[in-house]
């Protein structure tokens, strides 16, 4: 029997930040002495909802057509928004930004056309499990511990930020105090149990609040969050008896979603369609997107030229005779199936840039352009809200794009975040499913 999989994902974790404090994390160092470790890519836009979905699903967002943290659902007429921020949450609608961020993101916004790495192992008889992974879609119901929240399908061991807990594991309140911490300190607390139990074939680890503390201190300024992510890691591996029984039980995946820059300017990305009727504007963080609504005179190509004089907007893109053509500082090139086909390459040249952007546009759920933001820039959001001083991700370039991949045990050496559900359903010896675009 192969070993059972621990997936820890630690959100916003820079392969930098990881690399220059190694030997200051116990955990993780004595993870990498015993592994393979390399830099890998995340999907585009980078931000947390897309990359989380890219992980469950071994999918690009073609495939499971998540599209940002707020997007236009063209169906329903609505601005979906999974909590850019407080503000923008009740400027799109509190409850019903509540509802998409915690239900309907997997139950109704989630691509038909994707597995996830949940219901994969469940349908092949195995127990999959995940800790406050927000891309959880599985094969089980569970009830919520809120009377009035309505039931969720996730993986068979499932817990949610205390809102859904398939087992009382005595974990503290996650949300008691963000900032110092808690949530990750909930997330520590069910995985201690669980691998105590040894209860699970599959376990995804989620540890969020390095991201929350980058956004707010810059990627360079979260050292005490990597410390106690470390920290989380360790009690995983003391909960098994010691490292060495750890390993002797599990292979294990340390990755992150994405990257994070500096930030030190927000703009409003209304102001460059100021004046134009049947413009809808998304965005947040470091990438945008414009939809045309009924009635909207101009083409995207038309909305694309007029971000040529915003600094803030290094590349454009948009879809054009069934080619996606990238726009930057005036040249353009065009991209089909994830593949420069015409113009100058060197316009992408960041991480893994045509596959990445070609899926971003096939998306059926993302805007008619999207704009990836310049090095030092963040788009505000609904609400105005930015991040300005502090750190941001979602554009194309490498800061944002690029995530530490550390293996343990596997055979396959994913180079993408992408790669990480196959290489886990490989070492089960689940057959992976095969991705349908929409």
């Amino acid at each position: 029997m192969p070993k059972k999989v621990v997936l820890v994902v630690i959100d916003g974790l820079t392969p930098g930040l990881l690399e220059g404090a190694l030997d200051e994390l116990p955990a993780l160092r004595f993870l990498a002495e015993h592994g393979s470790y390399r830099r890998g890519s995340s999907v585009f836009p980078s931000l947390t909802p897309v990359c989380l979905s890219s992980l469950a699903t071994g999918a690009h967002p073609d495939v499971h057509e998540i599209p940002h943290l707020v997007w236009y659902h063209r169906g329903e007429r609505r601005l979906v928004e999974y909590g850019s921020s407080f503000g923008a949450i009740v400027a799109a609608g509190f409850s019903r930004s509540l509802r998409d961020t915690i239900l309907n993101m997997n139950a109704r916004h989630l691509g038909t056309g994707a597995t996830t790495v949940f219901e994969a192992a469940e349908d092949a008889g195995l127990v999959p499990a995940c800790v406050n992974f927000t891309a959880y879609r599985g094969r089980t119901t569970h009830r919520s511990s809120l009377p009035g929240v309505p039931p969720a399908r996730g993986p068979r061991r499932f817990f949610f930020y205390n809102l859904y807990e398939s087992d009382a594991t005595g974990a503290p309140l996650a949300v008691r105090n963000r900032a110092a911490g808690s949530i990750d300190d909930y997330a520590a607390a069910v995985g201690r149990w669980l691998v105590t139990r040894d209860g699970f074939d599959l376990l995804v680890f989620y540890l969020s609040d390095l991201d929350y503390a980058s956004h707010a201190l810059g990627p360079d300024g979260c050292r005490e969050a990597l410390t106690r992510a470390d920290d989380h890691v360790a009690s995983l591996l003391a909960a098994a008896g010691g490292p060495d029984e750890f390993l002797e039980r599990y292979a294990v995946v340390v990755c992150a979603d994405h990257g994070q820059t500096r930030v030190d300017a927000a703009v409003r990305l209304e102001t460059a369609v100021a004046g134009v009727d049947g413009v809808l504007v998304a965005a947040s963080n470091r990438a945008g997107q414009l939809y045309r609504l009924p009635g909207c005179a101009l083409d995207a190509r038309a909305l694309a030229l007029r971000l040529d004089r915003e600094p803030a907007a290094e590349v454009v893109l948009f879809r054009e005779d069934g080619e996606v053509v990238a726009r930057r500082d005036g040249e353009e090139c065009r991209v089909r199936d994830g593949a420069v086909v015409a113009g100058d390459a060197s316009l992408l040249a960041y991480p893994d840039a045509p596959r990445r952007v070609w899926a971003a546009l096939v998306n059926p759920n993302a805007g008619d352009v999207l704009v990836s933001a310049a090095e030092g820039y963040e788009f505000a959001d609904l609400s105005g809200r930015h991040h300005a001083g502090g750190g941001s991700h979602g554009s194309l370039v490498a800061g944002d794009s690029e995530v530490p991949i550390l293996t343990v045990g596997l055979d396959a050496e994913p180079a993408s975040i992408v790669d990480v559900a196959p290489a886990m359903l490989a070492h089960l010896g689940v057959a992976t499913p095969v991705p349908r675009a929409a």
